[in-house]
């Protein structure tokens, strides 16, 4: 792991096209500016964190047939 030290509104570069800038710090933490390409998909860690547990969860979770038919009834036809 690389790890910089930088100041309120410096700037760090990622490869051509992805730049990360300092916005602020404080005690509560650091808040940090992402440019990227819109196709660079950038998400906290905690979150997908959290979403991959609601799915190991969803997946360990038995349910009988009627109960998955009861609950494709509730979505929306496409």
């Amino acid at each position: 792991m690389l790890v910089l030290g930088r100041k309120v509104g410096e700037r760090i570069l990622v490869g051509e096209d992805i730049v990360l800038t300092v916005v602020s710090a404080g005690r509560d933490g650091v808040r940090i500016g992402i440019e990227a390409p819109r196709d660079v998909r950038i998400h906290r860690a905690e979150i997908v964190d959290q979403v991959a547990e609601g799915n190991r969860a969803a997946v360990a979770t038995e349910a009988t047939a009627d109960e998955v038919r009861a609950l494709l009834t509730l979505r929306p036809a496409s």
